[in-house]
């Protein structure tokens, strides 16, 4: 053993080293944040709170947009490798993207009678394929298939007020696409661009807050605020047309 493999890391180096793997843990813990924001959007659909449980999963929404690039920068596979962020991330994202808005369609009636349950175990075990697909993603990082964001298409129920039969017809379908090889953006790491696409995204997350927030009882989201919901129509086309154009476009690396 040469002194090189023999030299111990100095107290500055051990420091530093001590610094990453708490910054590793801590993005873990941000990235768990997201189930107390889904207790506390369970807390809000108990209590027959739709706008309120839409803001919680909005808050999830957030954090698991962020905890990404956050463990990218620390490094958590290297320095706390004995967490697998991503099976955590997939935990998560499955209780906030699918179970609690399959228990908003059945809280709050989404479905015509008889059909809440039904609906609900739709959802959930078409999203069960989703979430363990090793191929979820294309190379270019769009998601193969409907990504399971039943987060946001309870939200568009919401805003577009949209009726039962409507919305049952939207969950068949989006049940079904999840089997079909469609292409759908993912925001964040898909590189076409990416920086229309994230302004885009952003816009889009404020004009739904505006939308949520703004909303009042027996009234709908387009009466209470008619610019902010248009220009949410306008801006969700953007992203159906390029996952629309990636869907039909033959693209080499995929």
């Amino acid at each position: 053993m040469n002194k090189a493999e023999n030299r111990q890391p100095s107290p500055r180096g051990f420091t530093h080293l001590k610094a990453r793997v708490l910054a590793a843990w801590a993005v873990h813990a941000f990235t768990a944040s997201g189930v107390v924001t889904g207790l506390l959007a369970i807390s809000a659909l108990m209590a027959g709170d739709f706008r309120l449980a839409l803001l919680w999963l909005g808050a999830a929404l957030i954090i698991d947009g962020l905890d990404g690039p956050m463990a990218r920068k620390v490094r958590v596979t290297e320095f706390a490798p004995g967490m697998d962020g991503a099976i955590l991330d997939l935990v998560i994202d499955y209780l906030n993207y699918t179970v609690i808005p399959a228990l908003l369609v059945y809280r709050f009636g989404l479905v015509p009678d008889g059909f809440a349950i039904p609906a609900a175990a739709w959802i959930m075990m078409t999203s069960l394929y989703c979430f363990a697909n090793r191929e979820m993603k294309t190379g270019d990082n769009y998601f193969q298939g409907f990504p399971a964001v039943w987060n946001l298409v309870v939200l568009y129920f919401y805003v577009t007020a949209s009726g039962p039969w409507l919305n049952l017809l939207i969950i068949v379908a989006l049940g079904i696409l999840t089997f079909v090889p469609l292409k759908f953006i993912h925001p964040f790491r898909v590189v076409w661009l990416r920086p229309v696409t994230i302004a885009m995204t952003g816009v889009w997350g404020a004009l739904a807050c505006v939308l949520v927030l703004g909303s009042q009882p027996g009234h709908l989201p387009a009466e209470t605020s008619p610019t902010a919901y248009w220009a949410f129509l306008v801006v969700s086309l953007y992203f159906l047309g390029i996952c629309l154009w990636r869907s039909f476009k033959a693209v080499e690396k995929s």
